[in-house]
């Protein structure tokens, strides 16, 4: 049974560290949200301050523990470009969500919690990045080069 598990671990061990960091990074992302936005910011800037907070936490674990990237000099500042850059593409379809989401539908729809309305939006969102960005981390900022 054991054996077993080990065996299970070892074939999936990135996904589950990509899920494992991922929850830190989704946690990063929503603490820091959530503190922004409780102080008065605006939705969009509270967003984008919680994102660059979890795409640096994102991209220092995902290359050390999820992806073992070992590259450095030109092919590691290659390797960050391509992974801000990919994250830039869901950083704006997280804010439009945010926005559309607190913003516009929020007031109408749920304005004796907004609070809880703002997590739950946040939560929905960041699940979709995560998939996404593990598709685009997989296959094209992390991939393993062929020997």
């Amino acid at each position: 049974m054991i054996e077993k598990l080990k065996q299970l671990f070892h074939k999936y061990r990135e996904i589950i560290a990509y899920v494992f960091f991922g929850g830190v990074t989704t946690l990063v992302n929503m603490v820091v949200l959530e503190i922004f936005a409780r102080l008065g910011c605006p939705t969009w800037l509270s967003n984008a301050i919680a994102w660059i907070a979890a795409v640096l936490v994102a991209y220092f674990t995902n290359r050390r523990w999820v992806f073992h990237s070992r590259t450095g000099g030109r092919a590691a500042m290659k390797e960050f470009t391509s992974f801000i850059a990919a994250r830039l593409g869901t950083g704006v379809m997280d804010e439009i969500i945010m926005v559309v989401g607190v913003d516009l539908l929020g007031p109408a729809l749920f304005s004796p919690v907004p609070d809880l309305w703002r997590q739950a939006v946040k939560l929905f969102s960041n699940i979709l990045v995560m998939i996404l960005n593990y598709v685009f981390s997989k296959l094209f900022i992390f991939k393993k080069k062929d020997k």
